[in-house]
Protein backbone atom coordinates (compact mmCIF):
# COMPACT_ATOMS: atom_id res chain seq x y z
CA UNK A 1 0.00 0.00 0.00
CA UNK A 2 1.77 3.14 -1.22
CA UNK A 3 0.50 6.50 -0.09
CA UNK A 4 1.49 9.63 -1.95
CA UNK A 5 1.74 12.42 0.60
CA UNK A 6 3.88 15.50 1.02
CA UNK A 7 3.61 15.69 4.83
CA UNK A 8 3.12 13.22 7.69
CA UNK A 9 -0.28 14.79 8.42
CA UNK A 10 -1.35 14.24 4.82
CA UNK A 11 -0.07 10.64 5.00
CA UNK A 12 -2.24 9.94 8.04
CA UNK A 13 -5.24 11.70 6.50
CA UNK A 14 -5.06 9.32 3.52
CA UNK A 15 -5.07 6.19 5.69
CA UNK A 16 -8.18 4.04 6.14
CA UNK A 17 -10.07 5.18 9.24
CA UNK A 18 -9.20 2.05 11.23
CA UNK A 19 -5.48 2.84 10.87
CA UNK A 20 -5.42 6.59 11.48
CA UNK A 21 -5.50 6.40 15.28
CA UNK A 22 -2.83 3.73 15.64
CA UNK A 23 -0.43 5.30 13.13
CA UNK A 24 -0.96 8.69 14.78
CA UNK A 25 -0.18 7.21 18.19
CA UNK A 26 2.92 5.46 16.85
CA UNK A 27 4.06 8.70 15.23
CA UNK A 28 3.55 10.69 18.44
CA UNK A 29 5.30 8.01 20.50
CA UNK A 30 8.36 8.24 18.27
CA UNK A 31 8.32 12.06 18.05
CA UNK A 32 8.11 12.40 21.83
CA UNK A 33 10.82 9.82 22.54
CA UNK A 34 13.51 10.55 19.94
CA UNK A 35 16.48 12.60 21.11
CA UNK A 36 16.77 16.12 19.73
CA UNK A 37 18.17 16.46 16.23
CA UNK A 38 16.06 14.00 14.25
CA UNK A 39 13.61 15.57 11.79
CA UNK A 40 10.21 14.24 10.76
CA UNK A 41 9.36 14.17 7.05
CA UNK A 42 8.05 11.97 4.28
CA UNK A 43 10.82 9.60 3.28
CA UNK A 44 10.39 6.85 0.69
CA UNK A 45 6.62 7.47 0.73
CA UNK A 46 6.48 6.73 4.47
CA UNK A 47 6.53 8.84 7.61
CA UNK A 48 10.22 9.19 8.29
CA UNK A 49 12.51 10.37 11.05
CA UNK A 50 15.86 11.31 9.60
CA UNK A 51 19.15 12.99 10.39
CA UNK A 52 18.80 16.22 8.38
CA UNK A 53 21.50 17.55 6.07
CA UNK A 54 22.11 20.35 8.60
CA UNK A 55 23.55 17.71 10.97
CA UNK A 56 24.90 15.30 8.35
CA UNK A 57 25.61 17.08 5.06
CA UNK A 58 26.75 13.86 3.35
CA UNK A 59 23.18 12.56 3.33
CA UNK A 60 22.20 9.00 2.51
CA UNK A 61 24.89 7.17 0.54
CA UNK A 62 22.35 5.64 -1.87
CA UNK A 63 21.10 9.14 -2.81
CA UNK A 64 22.99 12.01 -1.19
CA UNK A 65 20.13 14.42 -1.91
CA UNK A 66 18.16 12.52 0.73
CA UNK A 67 18.75 12.96 4.46
CA UNK A 68 20.09 10.00 6.43
CA UNK A 69 17.09 7.76 7.25
CA UNK A 70 16.66 6.39 10.76
CA UNK A 71 13.04 5.33 11.45
CA UNK A 72 10.08 4.96 9.10
CA UNK A 73 6.43 4.11 9.72
CA UNK A 74 4.36 2.60 6.94
CA UNK A 75 0.84 1.33 6.57
CA UNK A 76 1.30 -1.84 4.53
CA UNK A 77 -1.44 -4.06 3.13
CA UNK A 78 -1.61 -6.49 6.08
CA UNK A 79 0.25 -4.70 8.85
CA UNK A 80 1.71 -1.50 10.25
CA UNK A 81 5.49 -1.48 9.83
CA UNK A 82 8.13 0.22 11.92
CA UNK A 83 11.52 0.32 10.20
CA UNK A 84 14.40 1.10 12.56
CA UNK A 85 17.83 1.35 10.94
CA UNK A 86 19.60 1.29 14.31
CA UNK A 87 18.29 -2.22 14.96
CA UNK A 88 19.58 -3.22 11.53
CA UNK A 89 23.06 -1.80 12.10
CA UNK A 90 23.62 -2.55 15.81
CA UNK A 91 23.44 -6.21 16.86
CA UNK A 92 23.38 -5.28 20.56
CA UNK A 93 20.36 -3.03 20.02
CA UNK A 94 18.66 -5.74 17.96
CA UNK A 95 19.31 -8.31 20.71
CA UNK A 96 18.07 -5.91 23.38
CA UNK A 97 14.79 -5.35 21.52
CA UNK A 98 14.22 -9.06 20.85
CA UNK A 99 14.83 -9.84 24.54
CA UNK A 100 12.63 -6.99 25.81
CA UNK A 101 9.67 -7.64 23.51
CA UNK A 102 8.26 -10.66 25.43
CA UNK A 103 8.35 -8.61 28.64
CA UNK A 104 5.83 -6.21 27.06
CA UNK A 105 3.77 -8.44 24.78
CA UNK A 106 2.14 -11.87 24.80
CA UNK A 107 2.08 -12.00 21.00
CA UNK A 108 5.00 -13.39 19.02
CA UNK A 109 7.46 -10.83 17.63
CA UNK A 110 7.12 -10.50 13.84
CA UNK A 111 10.36 -8.93 12.76
CA UNK A 112 12.86 -8.83 9.93
CA UNK A 113 16.32 -7.30 10.19
CA UNK A 114 15.03 -3.72 10.46
CA UNK A 115 11.26 -4.12 10.09
CA UNK A 116 8.92 -4.73 13.00
CA UNK A 117 5.48 -5.77 11.74
CA UNK A 118 2.29 -5.22 13.72
CA UNK A 119 -0.58 -7.23 12.22
CA UNK A 120 -2.83 -6.67 15.23
CA UNK A 121 -3.17 -2.92 15.61
CA UNK A 122 -4.48 -3.35 19.16
CA UNK A 123 -1.24 -5.01 20.22
CA UNK A 124 1.58 -2.52 19.78
CA UNK A 125 4.09 -2.04 22.63
CA UNK A 126 4.20 1.76 22.57
CA UNK A 127 6.24 1.99 25.79
CA UNK A 128 8.87 -0.38 24.38
CA UNK A 129 9.00 1.57 21.12
CA UNK A 130 9.51 4.79 23.09
CA UNK A 131 12.36 3.16 25.00
CA UNK A 132 13.90 1.93 21.73
CA UNK A 133 13.73 5.44 20.27
CA UNK A 134 15.65 6.87 23.23
CA UNK A 135 18.61 4.54 22.78
CA UNK A 136 20.32 6.33 19.90
CA UNK A 137 21.06 10.01 19.29
CA UNK A 138 21.58 11.45 15.80
CA UNK A 139 25.33 11.52 16.51
CA UNK A 140 25.29 7.86 17.63
CA UNK A 141 23.47 6.93 14.42
CA UNK A 142 25.87 8.94 12.22
CA UNK A 143 28.89 7.22 13.82
CA UNK A 144 27.37 3.76 13.46
CA UNK A 145 26.23 4.49 9.90
CA UNK A 146 29.70 5.67 8.88
CA UNK A 147 31.31 2.68 10.54
CA UNK A 148 29.09 0.36 8.47
CA UNK A 149 29.15 2.22 5.14
CA UNK A 150 32.62 3.72 4.92
CA UNK A 151 34.69 0.61 5.48
CA UNK A 152 37.93 0.77 3.54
Amino acid sequence: MTIDAKTPDEYIEKLPDERKTVVSKLRETIKNALPDGFKECINYKMIGFVVPHSLYPDGYHCDQKLPLPFINIASQKNFIALYHMGIYADQKLYDWFVNEYPKHMTTKLDMGKSCIRFKNMNKIPFDLIAELCQKMTPQDWIELYELNTKKS
